[in-house]
């Protein structure tokens, strides 16, 4: 299946006790660039998190948005750090008898020193964590994919009108250069006659100029390249994966044979068909940009 560099996918998770999302954007790219965007909580998943998501795509530039609530009340525990308060008990004993005043310490007070008591987060069960978290990855990029097929699919339908136009210009071309031929001939004995007037014509001298014509104006390597590069592009469209950086290839080489039909014609519906022809490669070559 073709796919394009171009989708979006998305999966929630939603429970009494928590809610996951998990959303993935992306446009074209050469290489594949994930970015992530994430609560800290998931920082020790990322290398994980990149090796899923490396399963589904190979190029793009992805946005990742995973983003979590949890709706549970013990999210938080306090936590008391008994020996810190036993370092504060010890100092305020050494200000006791070094300043001869009461120690007048309670535990009231004690418990408002810093850091003796604490609030913090309770403590995840990674390997929880991690099964909900890929749980919620596979469902947006499976939804993501799915996406990409879609346009990748219609992206397919539309290359494969556009190669078929291109088809039928190289083959007008290749019926045009037969006619150019007969008619610069014909130019050729009419100037000739009008020149020698009653005097007779050299016929190999007039076929010699007609050879020495064709060779300059001959573009039948390009066309059958041209051919040759259209049918390799279907046959990759039609065979799907991964084929982007192939067919953006292939175009350059469609994109080069054009030019030199082009430069090599003197003829007004030649040329007008090898515009024609390099316009519908332009094309091509922008909508492969979206593939993957």
């Amino acid at each position: 299946m073709l796919k394009s560099m171009t989708g979006f996918g998305r999966c929630e998770l939603l429970t009494d006790e928590y809610k996951l999302s998990v959303e993935m954007k992306a446009v074209n790219h050469r290489y594949l660039d994930l970015t992530l965007k994430m609560p800290k909580k998931f920082n020790y998943f990322e290398a994980a998190i990149r090796n899923t998501l490396k399963q589904y795509i190979q190029r793009g530039k992805v946005d990742v948005f995973i983003t979590y609530e949890d709706y549970t009340e013990d999210t938080m525990v306090l936590k008391y750090n008994s020996s810190l308060a036993a370092e504060y008990m010890k100092y305020f004993k050494q200000m006791e008898e070094q300043f001869h005043i009461p120690n007048d310490i309670k535990v009231s007070m004690l418990s408002k020193c810093p850091e003796v008591l604490t609030m913090e987060p309770v403590v995840e069960d990674e390997e929880q964590m991690w099964k909900l978290l890929e749980e919620a990855l596979t469902g947006a990029a499976q939804s993501f994919v799915e996406a990409r097929l879609r346009e990748g699919e219609a992206l397919r339908q539309d290359l494969l009108t556009k190669l078929d136009y291109m088809d039928s210009l190289v083959d007008e071309i290749e019926v045009r250069f037969p006619q150019i031929l007969a008619e610069y001939r014909k130019k050729l004995e009419d100037k000739v006659k009008e020149l020698l007037a009653d005097s007779s014509m050299d016929e190999n001298r007039i076929a010699a100029e007609v050879i020495i014509f064709a060779d300059k104006i001959c573009v039948d390597e390009e066309t059958v390249r041209l051919k040759s590069h259209i049918e390799a592009t279907r046959a990759e469209l039609l065979k799907g994966g991964s084929v982007g950086r192939k067919l953006d290839f292939i175009a350059q080489e469609m994109n080069r044979e054009a030019n030199t039909i082009l430069s090599k014609s003197n003829d007004l519906t030649i040329s007008d068909k090898a515009i024609a022809l390099k316009t519908e490669i332009e094309k091509v070559r922008e909508q492969i940009q979206n593939i993957e």
